[in-house]
């Protein structure tokens, strides 16, 4: 087979691109199933040996989830297990009666800031909505005020700040110092959580009424045999100061191996020490354990139970982690294939800023099938080349910031979110447009802007 070269790559780049959309949306076939298809596609067309086509792939797909694989699935299992304890009730109650009801929208931020960090999107937002329907009726507010907050302090986490597994990727891809990550993600993504969340959600629910009779909120606020069981749960919640530094911990750790050669001599064993516990895959393994007491046995699970709950927890995230991996085997296709090479070629000619770039890759995929994850995914294997060859050198770390906001922008009817969001608030197609996709679209615009700031500064 002829290898091709130059323009041509690009117009395959493309076609791929528009057919992986095109399956994903319009016939609905599973992603993980059309990056796999699509990625041998491309490396046929544009002239690969066929020997190489299905190893490229395989590397990619396995550097991604070496590292990807884990860090989902103990995350998932430190969410579960602060799920099944009832922490994430306790920091919602106790956010709630420090705020007062007037300031509910800010509690409900803080707390979806905080459960969601270990967990994927849909499972903090499953996790929170019995809480927002619960302050909902207790303070007598709109869902609105009460819903939009968290679902803003979930997507913010999800799309900037590690140890989230979308951020986590990108962290990985670009090759970023994870503790200044997460540092430069506060200071982009708390000022973005608070304009979408809170301050939207003020401005958005007086003019759109939610209807009176929400059957999702029903089921977790009927009468019956609900409140009795919450009632046992309440009595029986871990304390807030345990369940914080539980859920808190891996990003302790994570912050103090990013600052070891500050706390210690490098090449020391104290130094050594800081930067193993420091790695993130070592950090969620020992907040896991942790939360198998603080969560588990100390709340009188036993080991039957733990173990449980950990077998449960894993099976909604097998799709999830497969389309990341096969994301990552399509990244690395495009770069063997010297696709990568040549938008390079064509970012350093054109003179596009690599945040810029980022940003808008993202942006156009999670446009096109939908999900932060798979945009993320894929666009980290397109710009990571191209930023580690520009002219214009970035920080690394801002360029997980740039394509986490790309990831998150106008959430629309090809997303999962959409849908959750849209039957959980019990409102009509139109008003999930104007006030969730506006949402994201907050969060996607505010962030690069803010990074644009950061990046002007540093």
């Amino acid at each position: 087979m002829e290898a091709v070269h130059g323009s041509m790559l690009l117009v395959y780049a493309v076609i791929a691109i528009a057919l992986l959309i095109l399956l994903i949306t319009r016939y609905k076939v599973y992603p993980f199933l059309v990056l796999i298809i699509v990625s041998l596609l491309l490396g046929l067309a544009a002239g690969m040996p066929m020997a190489t086509i299905v190893k490229s792939f395989e590397t990619g797909n396995g550097n991604t989830l070496g590292h990807i694989a884990i860090v989902v699935g103990l995350g998932t299992m430190l969410g579960k297990m602060m799920a099944e304890s009832g922490g994430a009730e306790r920091i919602a109650t106790t956010l709630i009666n420090l705020f007062g009801e007037k300031n509910i929208h800010w509690a409900m931020m803080l707390v979806a800031i905080i459960v969601g960090l270990p967990v994927f999107f849909e499972v903090g937002f499953v996790l929170l909505i019995p809480i927002a329907f619960n302050v909902a009726r207790r303070t007598n507010k709109s869902l609105l005020l009460v819903g939009l907050p968290m679902v803003a302090g979930l997507s913010v986490v999800h799309g900037l700040l590690p140890p989230h597994p979308a951020a986590m990727l990108a962290v990985q891809a670009y090759h970023a110092d994870i503790g200044k990550t997460i540092a430069y993600g506060l200071l982009v993504g708390v000022p973005t959580a608070i304009v979408a969340g809170p301050l939207f959600a003020l401005l958005v629910s007086r003019y759109i009424q939610l209807p009176k009779e929400n059957p999702l909120a029903a089921q977790f606020l009927g009468d019956g045999d609900v409140p009795a069981k919450a009632g046992a749960a309440k009595r029986e919640l871990p304390g807030f100061g345990v369940t914080l530094i539980t859920v808190l911990l891996p990003v302790i750790l994570m912050l103090v191996g990013s600052w070891a050669d500050l706390i210690s001599t490098p090449k020391t064993l104290p130094n050594d020490l800081l930067r193993f516990f420091g790695n993130t895959d070592v950090a969620l393994l020992t907040a896991v354990l942790v939360s198998f007491w603080t969560f588990g046995a100390s709340r009188g699970f036993t080991r039957e139970q733990i173990q449980k709950f950990c077998g449960e927890c894993l099976a909604p995230i097998a799709g999830i982690t497969l389309i990341v991996g096969a994301g990552g085997g399509f990244g690395r296709v495009l770069m063997d294939s010297g696709i990568s090479k040549e938008i390079v070629n064509v970012a350093n000619v054109a003179h596009i800023s690599p945040l810029l770039f980022g940003w808008l890759v993202a942006a156009l995929i999670r446009l096109a099938t939908g999900s932060a994850t798979v945009a993320m995914t894929t666009a980290c294997g397109i710009v990571a080349p191209i930023a580690a060859a520009g002219a214009v050198q970035v920080k690394p770390e801002l360029l997980v910031l740039a394509t986490g906001s790309g990831s998150l922008i106008f959430s629309h009817v090809n997303d999962g979110g959409f849908w959750l969001i849209k039957e959980y608030f019990g409102m009509t197609v139109g008003q999930t447009f104007k006030t969730w996709s506006l949402l994201e679209t907050i969060i996607s615009l505010m962030g690069l802007a803010l990074t644009f700031a950061l990046a002007a500064v540093l």
